[in-house]
């Protein structure tokens, strides 16, 4: 105990322990990565074959068109709202500014089941039309399709381009933009020019995010009925009883997931900008006239309407016309599951990120910062290949012990499992705001406290932790939020009778209960809204 409370006596062991707890994390990470990547040269079983000869090709041109359309919608979308936000100034720009990030809140299977319940055929908005037209007297679009899919991909992942593009343009100011004029560009062709390029790395970063999460979407493609490798995983696990196949599409699923990173990384390998103290600030904005102000007023508020405004309404109203007959003690079992979920996993991913950062303070090597970025991979991988890589080594390890204790699936099916899968996939959310605060703390303290005899754990806990203390909450309430809302983990691996808030709306949007999925879905949506307030607060304290 000894070594863990002073430097002078035994600094080696003391830091290397830090380093051993630090690989030991990212080992977790790296042996489900490592493990479902190995699945590409196993032999094909027949589930395999008939996955090639029937759907792969399917899955393949569904998930290729489901990318594209997300990448050029949310580019389109986050960019041109977060210039007008950051850059123009028009009546309600204060309220918008913080009112766009919203639709974050939802996720993007609770806004499918919306629009599908709204814009059905049988939905109440084709039945009145169909009231007031005729059968025939109008065309409606059909919201089941692939472009239904892109449009609420869109509308809840947009936010990601819109909170980095944002951030961007506040930092060129309309000094950037005046300069360009000064040499002959138009303003519009300033923006295209200048600000827009200068904007690029970090538009392509929250392009890229969006694109990840598309990738790993199971709730709303599964609810539109669109394959793609994320349901093509699901159905080969519970459809084919076929773990191997389903381990093989998910290796298929995170070279996809690389080569978006390499793509990332070859778009803003060469681009390097610094500020100019050129923030926008009031006094800078272009102050829109006339009718275009009007305009830029009603662009944002179409999207926060059909974004945020009109989901959280129907949901609300189909919560009330339902809870009566629906709401019963069934709910306080999901909301327990869940909430402990959410709070053990935010506990453990919140304690493995301040081993890694105070191991990476106390001994900033080239090791430990490699250790470090292997333990943040595995947001980029999807929740479905996590349950596939964390489920096959359990699998294995039941079976070893099984010899030994008599008792088979002692770990698979556990939700010591699930919680070590959204370990993984949460590190890096968690990893962010803890690494932003104690960035902030002078190594001079440290030097201060280890004078007074104080190192270690002991001055983790009684120096560093109370200055982090914002960062770390922050740290948990995200990662709390995520583990609420997320879906392909929990619906794979967890034990029987184990459902939760999620699971109940996926339950009930597979059988077109659309009023029934509501009352989860208005719970999960309050929860997710706390994290979008604190990055608001936050955002106005930065700028």
């Amino acid at each position: 105990m000894h070594l863990f409370l002073t430097n002078k006596t035994s600094p080696r062991l003391s830091i290397d322990r830090w380093g051993l707890a630090a690989f030991l994390i990212a080992a977790v990470v790296i042996v489900p990565l490592g493990v479902v990547l190995s699945s590409v040269f196993s032999a094909h079983d027949d589930v395999w074959a008939h996955l090639i000869e029937t759907t792969l090709a399917g899955i393949l041109i569904n998930t290729f068109w489901l990318t594209l359309g997300v990448a050029i919608g949310t580019s389109v979308l986050g960019v041109s709202l977060a210039w007008l936000t950051a850059a123009t100034d028009f009546p309600g720009r204060r309220f918008f500014d913080w009112a766009l990030m919203l639709p974050m809140a939802i996720p993007s299977y609770v806004t499918a089941f919306v629009a599908i319940g709204l814009l059905d055929f049988s939905g109440p908005l084709q039945t009145v039309l169909r009231l007031w037209l005729g059968k025939d007297g109008f065309w409606f679009p059909e919201i089941r399709s692939r472009g239904g899919v892109i449009l609420v991909m869109t509308l809840t992942l947009y936010p990601y381009v819109y909170l980095l593009a944002r951030n961007a343009f506040l930092t060129q100011g309309r000094r950037a933009l005046e300069a360009a004029q000064s040499l002959g560009a138009s303003r519009l062709s300033g923006f295209f020019r200048v600000a827009l390029p200068m904007a690029r790395p970090w538009i392509v970063g929250g392009v890229m995010l969006a694109l990840m999460e598309t990738l790993s979407d199971f709730g709303a493609v599964s609810i539109f009925n669109y394959d793609t490798f994320a349901t093509a995983i699901y159905q080969a696990w519970f459809g084919f009883f076929s773990v191997s196949a389903a381990s093989q599409l998910a290796s298929f699923l995170v070279l996809l997931v690389f080569i978006l990173l390499l793509l990332e990384q070859k778009l803003t390998a060469r681009t390097r900008y610094t500020s100019t103290s050129l923030t926008t600030r009031q006094g800078d904005r272009i102050q829109l006239k006339g009718m275009t102000r009007w305009f830029a007023v009603m662009i944002a508020f179409s999207v926060f309407l059909i974004a945020f405004i009109v989901p959280v309404t129907q949901l609300l109203i189909w919560s009330v016309s339902i809870a009566g007959e629906d709401f019963d003690a069934r709910y306080f079992v999901y909301l327990g599951h869940s909430l402990s979920l959410g709070g053990g996993a935010a506990l453990m991913t919140v304690a493995a990120v301040l081993i890694l950062v105070y191991s990476q303070r106390l001994r900033p090597t080239v090791m430990i910062r490699v250790l470090v970025r292997i333990s943040t991979l595995g947001y980029a991988l999807p929740g479905s290949v996590l349950a596939v890589g964390i489920f096959i080594p359990f699998a294995w390890l039941d079976h070893q012990t099984m010899t030994y204790l008599d008792r088979p699936f002692i770990l698979k099916g556990t939700v010591a499992a699930m919680l070590l899968a959204y370990l993984v996939r949460f590190l890096a959310v968690a990893y962010h705001p803890v690494q932003s605060v104690i960035k902030r703390i002078s190594q001079h303290i440290d030097e201060s406290a280890q004078n007074l005899g104080c190192s270690g754990i002991e001055m983790l806990r009684r120096v560093h932790l109370p200055m982090m203390r914002s960062g770390v909450l922050t740290a948990l309430v995200l990662v709390f939020v995520d583990v609420m809302k997320e879906m392909p983990i929990t619906l794979m691996m967890r034990p029987f009778g184990w459902d939760t808030l999620a699971i109940r709306i996926y339950e009930m949007t597979s059988e077109g209960e659309w009023e029934r999925a509501a009352l989860p879905a208005i719970a999960i949506v309050l929860a997710g809204l706390i994290p979008v307030f604190l990055l608001a607060r936050d955002r106005e304290r930065g700028f």
